[in-house]
C-alpha cells in the first residue's frame, strides 16, 4: 500500500454474515484539520488526511480570501494547518461559516454574494459530448481509495483533450475539490479557463460557487445537480454537466460549451 493509501484508509474489525466471521475490513480515515490564519482558527473541517497544505489553500481560495502559500505550524500542531493569506474580513466568513452550516443559504443571497468574488466565467472553451461522457470512467479507474473502502468521494482536474491533470479523494465531497484547487494554485494553473472539473457525486450550490471562483468552464458529476446549483452555473456561466453516466450527458447550464 502506497504512503497516500495507507493516510487515506485504516483496517477495523467486522463481522460478517451470513456466517459471523470476524475479518479486516479496510474504511476511509477522518479526522479534523484546523485551518489558520495568523495563528488564529478560521474553520475546521473534517476529512481525510493527506494533501492538507492543498486543502487548506482550496479553502481559503474558495472563500475568495488571497493565499500564498500553506505549511505546518511554528509548533507542529497535530491536524493543523497554517495558511498565509493577505488581508481580509475575518468577521464576514466567520457569520458565512455559521450561516452555511446551520441554515443554509438563501438562493438571492448566495448568488449576489458569488458575485462579489467569482467574476462570470468567460472561457471560449468547447468539449464533444463524447469526451465528457468518458470521464467519469477514467475518475473511477483513478480513485484507488474508494477502490479499497467505497467510502470517498472524488474530484478531478481533466485537460481539455480528457487527459487527466490531478485528481484527489476525501470523505467530503467539498474537501475533495478543494484539494483539487488546492493543487492547482500551487501548479501555477489559475484561473482553470481551459480544463474540466470532474465530481465522483452529486452538483451543489457550494461546488458550483467553487468551480466559478477557479475560473473552471465545466463542471461534470455522475450525479445529479440541485436547483440553486443550476442557478448559480447560469450566473456565473458555468457549464453544469450531470447525470453523466452509460454515455449520457445531461447539460442544465451553458449548453453551448458541449459539441456533438
Amino acid at each position: 500500500m502506497s504512503e497516500t493509501l495507507r493516510d487515506s484508509v485504516t483496517g477495523v474489525e467486522v463481522v460478517r454474515f451470513p456466517g459471523g466471521a470476524c475479518e479486516l475490513d479496510n474504511v476511509a480515515r477522518e479526522e479534523p484539520l484546523e485551518i489558520r490564519i495568523d495563528g488564529r482558527p478560521l474553520a475546521v473541517t473534517m476529512r481525510t488526511p493527506g494533501h492538507d497544505e492543498e486543502l487548506a489553500l482550496g479553502f481559503c481560495i474558495s472563500e475568495g480570501i488571497e493565499v500564498s502559500g500553506a505549511g505546518l505550524t511554528p509548533e507542529l500542531a497535530a491536524n493543523t494547518i497554517e495558511v498565509e493569506a493577505g488581508r481580509f474580513d475575518r468577521d464576514r466568513l466567520q457569520r458565512s461559516f455559521y450561516t452555511s452550516s446551520s441554515c443554509g443559504v438563501c438562493g438571492k443571497g448566495a448568488l449576489e454574494s458569488v458575485a462579489v468574488s467569482a467574476p462570470r466565467v468567460e472561457s471560449p472553451l468547447r468539449v464533444a459530448a463524447g469526451l465528457i461522457a468518458g470521464l467519469p470512467a477514467k475518475l473511477a479507474t483513478a480513485q484507488r481509495a474508494f477502490a479499497a473502502t467505497g467510502g470517498l468521494h472524488a474530484s478531478a482536474l481533466f485537460a481539455s483533450d480528457g487527459t487527466l491533470l490531478n485528481l484527489r479523494e476525501d470523505v467530503g465531497r467539498h474537501n475533495a475539490l478543494d484539494k483539487v484547487i488546492g493543487r492547482a494554485f500551487l501548479d501555477g494553473a489559475l484561473p482553470l479557463a481551459d480544463t474540466i472539473l470532474c465530481l465522483s457525486g452529486r452538483v451543489s450550490f457550494e461546488l458550483v460557487q467553487k468551480a466559478a471562483i477557479a475560473g473552471c468552464p465545466i463542471l461534470v458529476a455522475v450525479g445529479a445537480p440541485s436547483s440553486l446549483a443550476v442557478e448559480l452555473a447560469g450566473d456565473r456561466g458555468v457549464t453544469v454537466c450531470a447525470f453523466v453516466r452509460d454515455g449520457r450527458v445531461n447539460v442544465y447550464s451553458e449548453p453551448w460549451r458541449v459539441t456533438t
